[in-house]
C-alpha cells in the first residue's frame, strides 16, 4: 500500500500533462488538490504503518518503508510544494504552465520515492528520477539556449556523482546477494569501505558540496519555483537525506565522519563567503544552500544525524520562503541584481514575511532555526571544540549574506516603481513565515524530549560559552552583512571581487582543469579515429569491395559461361549428329560394318 504514496502523485502528474486544463486557477488547484490529497495519504501511512513490496525476482526485490526519518520527510516534501506550487501557477509566465505543473508533481513523487525506499534499487529509480525531473525544470524555458545548456551542466555535474551510488549498488549485491539497505550490515570492510565511498561521492553530488557545488548556480536560469522547490525539499536535499538516513551504518567506518565533516565545512566557509560576495538574489539564496547543506554533513559526520534533520525540516521553509519572495522581487524590478531591488515600502506583508525567513537563515533566536544551527554547533563541539569555532565562523557568514539580502531586496531602499501584490503569492510566502515562526517551538525542552523520542535519540546540551560564542557570531555577522548593503551595495557585480562571487573561482578552475583536457583529449582521439582507424576500416573496405569486384567478374563469367559453353557444345554436337541422318541405306550399313569391327577389336584386346 505504501508504493500509493509516491505513484499517485507521479500518475497525477500524467493526467494533469494529458489534460486539456491551459487556465492558471484550475491548474492551480488541480496541483494543490493532488499535493493535498499526497498529504493525508502520507499522514495515514504513518499512522496504520504500511509498507509495501514487489518482488520481480528472488534476488530482485523492491521494498518502501516509513522510518522516523523518512516520516519526516515525506511529509515534509508535500507540504513546501504545496505553497510552492500556488505561487508558480500564478507568478510563472501561462505559457507551458500545464507542463511545469506536470513536472512538479512528478518532482514531488519522485522525491517520496527516493524517501520512502528500503533497497537500492528503489532508492537508485527515485534518485535517477528526480535528476531527470531537474533538469527538465531547469531547462523548462528551452526555447533559451543558455538555459538548456545549464540544465545540462548540472544534470551531467550531478550524473557524474550518481556513479557511486551505482558503484554502491553493486558492491552491496554482489557481496550480499540482495540490495536491502538491511544487508548492507553483512557487507565484508572492503565492500563497505567502497560503499560508503560511493554513497558520500552521490551524496555530495546531489547535495552541491564542493567541488559538485557550481552547478547549483547553473541551477538558477530554471523558473523561481523551480528553485525554491529543488533547494528546499526535493533534488538537493535528497544528498543530506541519504547520510541521514544510512548513517548508522556508515559510521562503521572510521574515516567516513571525518570525511563527511571535512567536506561540508568546506563547503559551508567557501558557500558562506560566496554568498557573502554575490550581488545576484537567487545565486546568494543558492550558495547558502550549499553553505546550510554543509552544516548538515558536519552534523552527520558528528554522529547527530537528528540534528541535521531538524535543521534540514527548518531550512526547507525558510528557504523555500526567501527564494519566493526573491521571485517576487526579481519581477518587480526586472533583474535579480539587488542593488535594482528595494521593495519594502511598496510590498509590506512580503518585506515582513522575508525579514522572518531572513532571521531564520541568519540563526537569530526565538526562530527554529536558531535552535537547529546551534544544534550543529554543539554537535560539532561534541566532535572537536575547534570544529565548534569553526562552524561559528560558518553560522557568522550566514548572518551576513541574510541581512545583505533582506535590507537589500526589502529593507529601507526606496524603489520608486510601483509593485503589485498577488494575492496568491502573498498568501505563499506568509504561509511559509508562520511555519518558519512555528518552529520556534524547537526551544522548548517538552518539543526537543518528543522529538528526541520520536528519532530515537537525544539532543546534545550546548556548554555556556558555545552558546555565547555563537551568538556573537551571529551579531557581528548582521553588522558586517549590514555594513555590505549600505556602503558596498553592488559588491560583486563587477571587478576583481566578481570572480569571486562566482563560487570562488571554482568554476574557472573546473574549466582549465576538467573540461577543456578532456575536452582536448576528446578531440585528439576524435582525430586518432578519423585518421587511424577509420582510416584502416576505409582501406580495408576499400580493398575488399576492389575484392568483390574481381571476384564478381570472375564468378559472373564462370556462373554465365559455364552453362553457356555447354549448351553451345550440345548444339555443336547436335549439328554434327544430324549429318550422319542422310537417308541412305548402305550409309547405314556402312556404320554398321565399322561399329562391329570396332567392338571386334575391344573384345579381340579384351582377350
Amino acid at each position: 500500500m505504501l508504493w500509493v504514496v509516491a505513484l499517485f502523485p507521479l500518475l497525477a502528474a500524467v493526467i494533469v500533462h494529458a489534460s486539456p486544463m491551459r487556465n492558471r486557477a484550475a491548474l492551480g488547484a488541480s496541483g494543490c488538490g493532488v499535493l493535498l490529497f499526497t498529504l493525508l495519504l502520507t499522514v495515514f501511512a504513518g499512522l496504520e504503518g504500511w509498507v509495501g513490496r514487489f518482488a520481480w525476482s528472488i534476488p530482485l526485490q523492491f521494498e518502501v518503508v516509513l522510518t522516523s526519518s523518512s516520516v519526516v520527510m515525506a511529509l515534509l516534501v508535500p507540504v513546501i510544494a504545496l505553497p510552492v506550487l500556488a505561487y508558480a501557477a500564478v507568478h510563472e509566465r501561462l505559457r507551458d504552465l500545464n507542463r511545469l505543473v506536470s513536472l512538479l508533481l512528478l518532482f514531488v513523487g519522485a522525491m517520496l520515492l527516493l524517501v520512502i525506499a528500503a533497497d537500492l534499487i528503489t532508492l537508485l529509480i527515485g534518485w535517477e528520477l528526480v535528476g531527470a525531473c531537474s533538469w527538465a525544470l531547469i531547462g523548462h524555458e528551452r526555447q533559451h539556449a543558455s538555459r538548456a545548456a545549464s540544465a545540462r551542466y548540472a544534470f551531467v555535474m550531478t550524473r557524474l556523482g550518481d556513479l557511486g551510488l551505482f558503484v554502491a549498488a553493486m558492491v552491496a549485491f554482489s557481496d550480499s546477494g540482495t540490495f536491502a539497505f538491511a544487508a548492507i550490515e553483512t557487507l565484508g570492510a572492503p565492500q563497505k569501505t567502497i560503499l560508503v565511498a560511493g554513497l558520500l561521492l552521490s551524496a555530495a553530488s546531489k547535495s552541491a558540496q564542493i567541488p559538485f557545488a557550481p552547478w547549483i548556480f547553473r541551477a538558477m536560469d530554471g523558473p523561481t519555483s523551480v528553485s525554491a522547490l529543488l533547494h528546499s525539499a526535493t533534488m538537493v536535499a535528497a544528498g543530506a537525506y541519504l547520510l541521514i538516513r544510512l548513517e548508522p551504518t556508515l559510521a562503521q567506518v572510521p574515516w567516513f565522519g571525518p570525511t563527511a565533516i571535512g567536506i561540508g565545512l568546506g563547503t559551508a566557509l567557501a558557500g558562506g563567503l560566496t554568498a557573502m560576495l554575490q550581488p545576484h538574489a537567487k545565486k546568494l539564496l543558492a550558495a547558502s544552500t550549499s553553505a546550510h547543506y554543509g552544516l548538515m554533513f558536519v552534523a552527520v559526520g558528528a554522529g547527530y544525524p537528528a540534528v541535521a534533520l531538524t535543521h534540514l525540516v527548518a531550512h526547507a521553509f525558510f528557504k523555500a520562503l526567501l527564494f519566493l519572495s526573491a521571485g517576487v522581487a526579481g519581477r518587480e524590478a526586472d533583474s535579480f541584481y539587488l542593488t535594482k531591488m528595494g521593495f519594502g515600502r511598496v510590498l509590506p506583508i512580503t518585506a515582513s514575511a522575508t525579514a522572518v525567513g531572513g532571521f531564520a537563515l541568519a540563526g537569530i533566536p526565538p526562530l527554529g532555526a536558531a535552535w537547529t544551527k546551534e544544534m550543529v554547533v554543539t554537535a560539532a563541539g561534541h566532535f572537536s571544540p575547534w570544529l565548534a569555532l569553526v562552524v561559528m565562523l560558518a553560522g557568522a557568514l550566514s548572518a551576513a549574506y541574510a541581512m545583505r539580502f533582506v535590507y537589500s531586496a526589502y529593507g529601507v531602499a526606496v524603489n520608486d516603481t510601483s509593485a503589485t501584490s498577488r494575492t496568491t503569492e502573498t498568501i505563499a510566502i506568509s504561509s511559509l513565515a508562520a511555519a518558519c515562526l512555528a518552529l520556534s517551538l524547537y526551544w522548548l525542552p517538552s518539543i526537543q524530549q518528543t522529538l528526541g523520542a520520536w528519532l530515537a535519540t537525544s539532543f546534545p546540551t550546548p556548554p555556556p560559552w558555545e552558546t555565547i560564542g555563537s551568538l556573537l557570531t551571529v551579531g557581528s555577522g548582521l553588522y558586517t552583512g549590514l555594513l555590505i548593503a549600505r556602503k558596498h551595495p553592488a559588491l560583486g557585480e563587477d571587478g576583481p571581487v566578481s570572480a569571486y562571487a562566482d563560487w570562488l573561482g571554482l568554476p574557472f578552475a573546473i574549466n582549465r582543469v576538467v573540461e577543456r583536457p578532456f575536452s582536448a583529449l576528446a578531440q585528439h582521439c576524435a582525430t586518432f579515429d578519423d585518421a587511424v582507424i577509420d582510416g584502416i576500416v576505409r582501406r580495408v573496405s576499400a580493398g575488399g569491395l576492389f575484392a568483390a569486384r574481381v571476384a564478381y567478374r570472375g564468378l559472373d563469367r564462370l556462373a554465365d559461361g559455364l552453362p553457356e559453353g555447354v549448351t553451345r557444345w550440345l548444339a555443336l554436337s547436335g549439328e554434327d549428329s544430324r549429318r550422319f541422318q542422310t537417308g541412305l541405306s548402305h550409309h547405314y550399313l556402312a556404320f554398321m560394318a565399322a561399329g562391329a569391327v570396332v567392338l571386334a577389336i575391344i573384345l579381340f584386346a579384351g582377350r
